[in-house]
């Protein structure tokens, strides 16, 4: 990376099938930026099916572009069944044993229980991911850091595992820490692992689940690791201050309560990070600069930019339910998913690639109509034309 350029930060967060989304904004960036760049960002953290796509542009620091047509290939062609098992006898099997465990509270079935079986993405990681290639990256000079955030099931902490160049140090701060270790399929398979959706995985210790629960400062692995300047890829659209409650005599159900969980998880506490990060940037600019010298203030203005969907997901995904697998919709029906107050649910598990490459068009659009600010946050304002 060219000393000139200044230290960005990739910021990918969770949220399933919505991650789609990032691809697109990936790719418009990769159209934007000269065709020779290693990578745009100094450091790449990943939760939740964002460490997915984090990991592979990790694995790709020394050509941006490549890594971006790597996750369009698979993004651009997913089907449920590369996800999770959508025959009859593994989805209908799988649920049952969730059932039976939640009866039971686990005292006949010990194995980890879901509703749904994600073996064949694990599969599907183990087969075509180099994670080698992460550390040949940090060695070339082409990364800095690689970041993954679990949730423990245990400890109920935010455990960001990290692998970077040498000097980095682990952290522990309220309910997270940091710590340093090579990238792998199993951290990957427990960021992304949706809570009663998918099963925990173990990594040294506990269990891990999806990498958004109790992760209470979404940018803060980013600057624990260097960076000075931040691009956040969201998967929800951001607070709209002023939106009128509607009255609803309806009661809630089961897809509806657990899409509202979701969001909570994927979407609240990034938003509130953000704006934490907004007010101690203002705090420092009422701070004279020889003042913060003088005392070694240790906190500095952070420039981030945040890029989210314009367009309600959700109502995407409904557009698309017919492309799941039969299976799979009898199963979603039961719980209300297909019905339209429960397709957040839906929104985070379409992995069809009809949905998929919408996403992808809304995020390159949504990207494309900002190019000239991303542009500039990434120090590279003068190379579009």
């Amino acid at each position: 990376m060219a000393g000139n350029r200044p230290n960005v930060a990739l910021v990918l967060t969770g949220g399933g099938a919505r991650a789609a989304y990032q691809v697109g904004v990936l790719r418009a960036l990769s159209e934007l930026l000269p065709s020779d760049v290693h990578t745009p960002f100094s450091v790449i953290c990943g939760t939740s099916a964002g460490a997915i796509n984090a990991a592979v542009l990790a694995m790709n620091a020394g050509d941006f572009r490549r890594g971006v047509r790597r996750l369009m290939t698979v993004w651009k062609n997913f089907r449920v069944r590369h996800v999770y098992r959508a025959d009859p006898w593994g989805a209908f099997s799988n649920s049952a044993r969730w059932i039976s465990a939640l009866i039971t509270g686990g005292a006949i079935l010990h194995r980890p229980v879901s509703l749904l079986d994600n073996a064949p993405l694990a599969t599907l990681l183990g087969r075509h991911l180099d994670f080698p290639a992460i550390q040949s990256a940090i060695d070339a000079g082409h990364l800095t850091a690689c970041a993954i955030t679990c949730s423990g099931y245990t400890s109920g902490q935010s455990v960001t595992f990290f692998q970077g160049v040498p000097g980095l140090q682990p952290w522990q701060r309220a309910r997270r820490v940091g710590v340093p270790m090579p990238i792998a399929v199993e951290h990957l398979l427990a960021s992304s692992a949706l809570p009663f959706i998918f099963p925990p995985v173990h990594i040294n210790r506990e269990y891990f689940g999806d990498g958004s629960m109790r992760q209470i400062a979404p940018v803060s692995p980013a600057l624990h690791l260097g960076a000075d300047r931040l691009l956040v890829i969201g998967v929800g659209r951001q607070l709209q201050h002023g939106q009128e409650r509607l009255r609803s005599e309806a009661y809630p159900s089961l897809a509806q309560i657990a899409g509202h969980a979701l969001n909570s998880i994927f979407l609240d506490s990034l938003e509130v990070d953000l704006e934490r990060l907004q007010r101690v940037n203002r705090t420092i600019e009422m701070i004279p600069p020889e003042v913060l010298e003088r005392n070694r203030f240790p906190l500095h203005h952070v420039d981030f930019r945040v890029i989210s969907p314009s367009e309600e997901l959700e109502r995407i995904a409904t557009a698309h339910v017919d492309e799941l697998p039969r299976t799979i919709r009898a199963l979603l029906y039961t719980v209300g998913a297909l019905r339209r107050s429960g397709a957040n649910l839906l929104s985070y598990l379409l992995f069809e690639k009809s949905y998929c490459r919408a996403l992808i068009r809304l995020g390159y659009q949504d990207t494309m109509e900002r190019k000239d600010d991303l542009l500039a946050l990434l120090g590279w304002q003068d190379t579009y034309v």
